[in-house]
């Protein structure tokens, strides 16, 4: 074994043993808590401190382990940074995969110089996007018990301790438990769209400006330490830009409560929070500038400005207050009247008209403090400053507008009655030829349907109240904050051109001197199988419309047109399977940005990545690694959705390297796609042949005869549906009656890991190996042989291997025991054991070895979680049983009182396994 080989090894040993050594410290804490609150009857089932009784437990143990979970999760991750941090002394800030130092050290290798790093800088622009989809369990009062404990336990490493401290410490750390039990840990009614938006302020306002001003410091170390200059770096352009996005309050698909309203008060408070950021951030600034002008010349255009100010604020008797506080200190003047100006223009009275007018004020706070040298001061207060103004400005994220192309069809179809448009009721069954010379031949003239404010429908007018919100935002504060217009199940060019006809009703458009153009942009969203592989022609047409040209030319003018593309992870892989998704997916973003290329246009990808494997989720670096060469220009959005959100970044140094690993690994894929050659894939013409043989396992369970009373059974979906977890509803329209296209993909997956079976993220793969292997031996040998060099289809197959893992045999058993059916359990218990045990040996095959050798850290997260997690299953399946009885037989009332303890299960094992859907 080589040094490094052994340092690795002994890292991963000391990472297992700081787990196990943290945990006992958190465990103990837990069992102090519940002494004192009396809960001793819980002590001796307490996890993870040796060997808990065989009998029933008592009630509290779904509470108890949902918080050992939770402390466990806290546990791996403290351990994670504290790890990386011993890899780094040990091995260097090369050895840590996705970070800066590791890929300024490849686009070095790929031959780039200096000047060529820093023009891909200047292209990579990443967003992450928060949305609020029914997958986050937990109340924002639990996450803040979380947070505290979080911090004692990152002070509890301070390795100079005394007994005494490290005794107050762990008290501390009880207190905080003792509450974390006290507080209701789960919604016991279904959260409102406030809530979820005061969560996401949270992390815009409190946890994303930090990281930032980190973040920067890391590419500047890592730039140092390539040996580049510096004085590159500090102009705020040359860096690569994260922004942040979010759909809450935006996006209607299928969320009734979305109305023109909502999103008119998310625009509001997303600007009213990013006032109370950038104040906050002033007066820190001001706490450091207590320079006197005793001991340096004051600069003409510093004291011009102050003067300026001070005439131009509504307040005088204020601002002659804040000059004679500060007194001799004109810098911390200025800084004060700039928070004065900022208060003005939160209020709607004066103040600055944008950001960019609030950045000329810090640009002169830099050039005056660098002139008195005071560059420190500069680099750690004023830069990082400058940089959030230009980050979140006055808006804190840009919020987009999705609605799905059927409800547009509604929409437009009541215009046309209204207008009295001959067949205008059909419009949604015109044939595609027929819908897009209408729309084209409409989109000639700036005529509308209909007077303005006349009511047509309920479609029609919640699509234009909408725009007509996003048309004053834009009117009164300029195009910051706006995001795009998304359309979901985007089936044919005609559902975007039909965007462009209720933008033009609502006074949207531009009328320039060629015609009718958008100022906002119009995406598509391919989801299904059947949409991705159309993909490449429908993008063709909708590129070549007139009035995308024209729109193109109007936002982008003489710069390259820019369009972005959304891709569902999601209902692709409910449609037809993981393998089959995934290549799908490659498939599309490969042809997709090629036909964009031959008309001069660049495309940036927007990933509708969900929290769990089946949904899109895997390791970023990995993700963007195997992407089709060529399809990332440097451009990327994802979404960043329900548990993930606090999972990545409830914690500053988790939210700092799960941002720079997003960020670092953008620029180091589009160095890649710019000026690496694209490599053959030894692996992917088998890709095909897998995907061709995993749909067609899939497709045939869910068309099996029984298959739908099995799994409305045989997993917890009827209790998901009944759940208070978000407040968008399971099903896409509102249909009393069950079937699996109107089901959303995040229930179907939220249901199959509730019970263990892990379904969406495996199943077909098996078949689809064992096919290629009995059909064509000498293929299935080079795949193996060759897998290694296959940066997509090791991705995806480790994902199904890591969901594999997940499962487990006995509990799918347990779940399918509620089947009341039972010729029909053991129908379909058996297909899917089998094709458990086909793709679980198979994938031992091409990976050489087993799960358990070749990822003992993997399987260390598992092991640890699954005898607790075994009792909350076994319970579940009790619960789940005795609920829908009681719901049988009429009573209702007794079904409603025992539903919060399923709840509890739910948010139980939802801590246990990391992932809800």
């Amino acid at each position: 074994m080589t040094d490094k080989n052994q340092i690795r090894e002994n890292l991963r040993s000391e990472g297992f043993e700081l787990i196990d050594n943290t945990l006992t410290l958190l465990v103990d804490s837990l069992a102090e808590a519940l002494t004192s609150l009396g809960e001793d009857d819980l002590l001796p089932f307490i996890p993870w401190r040796g060997e808990t009784p065989k009998s029933d437990p008592p009630e509290g143990i779904q509470q108890l382990y949902s918080i050992g979970f939770q402390l466990l999760n806290m546990v791996e991750e403290r351990v994670s940074a504290a790890i990386r941090r011993e890899r780094e002394k040990a091995l260097g800030a090369e050895s840590i995969r996705g970070l800066w130092s590791r890929s300024l050290k490849g686009m070095q290798d790929l031959g780039m110089s200096e000047d060529q790093i820093l023009e891909v800088f200047k292209d990579v622009h990443v967003e992450p996007v928060l949305t609020a989809h029914p997958t986050e369990a937990k109340r924002a009062t639990v996450r803040e018990r979380h947070r505290e404990i979080y911090q004692q336990l990152v002070t509890s490493e301070y390795p100079k301790f005394t007994d005494r401290e490290k005794r107050r410490l762990q008290n501390k750390i009880t207190a905080a438990l003792e509450s974390l039990w006290r507080t209701g840990e789960i919604h016991m009614t279904r959260p409102d769209l406030n809530m979820e938006l005061r969560n996401a302020l949270y992390y815009l306002r409190e946890m994303y400006p930090a990281v930032l001003s980190r973040l920067d410091g890391h590419l500047r170390e890592a730039w140092k330490d390539a040996g580049f200059s510096e004085d590159k770096l500090k102009d705020l352009n040359a860096l690569p830009r994260l922004t942040f996005g979010t759909w809450i309050g935006g996006d209607r698909d299928g969320h009734p409560l979305v109305t023109p309203e909502v999103t008119e008060r998310t625009l509001a408070d997303l600007r009213s929070h990013s006032f109370v950021l950038l104040r906050k951030e002033l007066k820190s600034l001001a706490f450091h500038l207590t320079i006197s002008s005793q001991f340096q010349e004051i600069p003409a255009e510093l004291q011009k400005r102050i003067d300026v100010l001070r005439l131009d604020l509504q307040d005088p008797v204020w601002a002659n207050g804040v000059i004679e506080q500060n007194r001799d200190e004109p810098w911390r003047q200025l800084v004060y009247l700039m928070r004065g100006k900022l208060y003005e223009t939160a209020a709607n009275n004066g103040g600055y008209h944008g950001p960019e007018q609030l950045d000329a004020d810090l640009a002169l706070l830099e050039n005056t403090l660098s002139a008195t040298g005071c560059e420190h001061l500069v680099e750690q207060y004023v830069t990082p400053l400058r940089h959030k103004v230009k980050t979140f400005g006055f808006h804190l994220a840009t919020i987009d507008v999705r609605q799905n192309s059927e409800y547009h069809d509604k929409a437009l179809s009541q215009l046309l009655v209204r207008a009295k448009i001959e067949d205008g009721e059909n419009f949604a069954s015109w044939s595609e030829e027929k819908r897009c010379a209408f729309l084209t031949k409409e989109l000639e003239t700036t005529r509308p349907f209909i007077h303005n404010r006349c009511s047509a429908g309920p479609e029609a007018d919640s699509v234009l109240n909408c725009y007509r919100v996003i048309a004053k935002q834009i009117h009164d504060y300029g195009h910051h904050g706006i995001g795009a217009f998304i359309v979901s199940m985007t089936r044919s060019v005609s559902d975007l051109l039909v965007v462009y006809a209720l933008m033009r009703e609502a006074g949207l458009l531009i009328n320039t001197e060629d015609g009718l153009a958008s100022p906002i942009e119009v995406v598509p969203l391919y989801e299904t199988k059947e949409d991705l592989d159309a993909s490449e022609a429908l993008l063709t047409g909708f590129l070549d419309h007139p009035v995308t040209k024209r729109s193109y030319t109007l936002r982008f003018q003489d710069e390259q047109p820019f369009q972005q593309v959304m891709l569902g992870y999601s209902d692709s892989n409910k449609d037809c399977g993981i393998l089959t998704a995934a290549w799908a997916l490659h498939r599309a973003e490969k042809a997709m940005v090629e036909r964009a290329a031959e008309r001069g246009i660049k495309l940036g990808y927007f990933h509708g990545r969900g929290g769990t494997i089946s949904r899109g989720a895997g390791p970023t670096q990995w993700f963007m690694a195997a992407l089709p060469h060529g399809s990332m220009s440097g451009h990327f959005r994802m979404t960043e959705q329900g548990e993930t959100i606090a999972q990545k970044y409830a914690n500053l140094s988790n939210a700092t390297y799960n941002a720079e690993v997003l960020l670092a690994s953008a620029a180091s894929t589009a160095a890649k796609h710019q000026f690496g050659e694209a490599k053959d894939d030894p692996c992917i013409q088998f890709a095909p042949l897998l995907a061709e043989g995993s749909e067609e396992a899939y497709k045939e369970l869910l068309r099996t005869d029984g298959f739908i009373p099995f799994y409305r059974e045989a997993t917890i979906i009827d209790a998901l549906e009944n759940s208070r977890i978000g407040s968008r509803p399971s099903r896409r329209t509102g249909k009393t009656s069950f079937s699996l296209d109107d089901l959303r993909a995040i229930p179907w997956v939220f249901s199959w890991t509730q019970a263990r079976y892990y379904l969406p993220g495996w199943f077909g793969a098996g078949t689809a190996l064992q096919k290629l292997k009995d059909e064509s031996p000498e293929d299935f040998a080079a795949l193996k042989e060759n897998l290694p060099q296959s940066v997509f289809l090791t991705y995806v197959l480790t994902n199904v291997e890591t969901n594999l893992a997940s499962a487990n045999p006995d509990l799918m058993s347990d779940y399918a025991n509620l089947c009341s059916d039972t010729a029909l359990r053991d129908k379909f218990l058996k297909i899917i054991l089998d094709e458990y045990k086909r793709t679980r040996d198979l994938l031992a095959e091409v990976f050489n070895g087993s799960f358990e050798e070749r990822r003992p850290r993997m399987n260390k997260t598992l092991e640890i979680r699954e005898e607790p997690l075994k009792v909350l299953h076994k319970q579940q399946v009790n619960l789940i049983k005795e609920w829908r009885a009681l719901k049988a037989e009429g009573k209702e009332e007794e079904a409603e009182t025992l539903f919060p303890r399923i709840l509890l299960s739910i948010n139980a094992i939802s801590s246990g396994l990391r992932t809800t859907g």
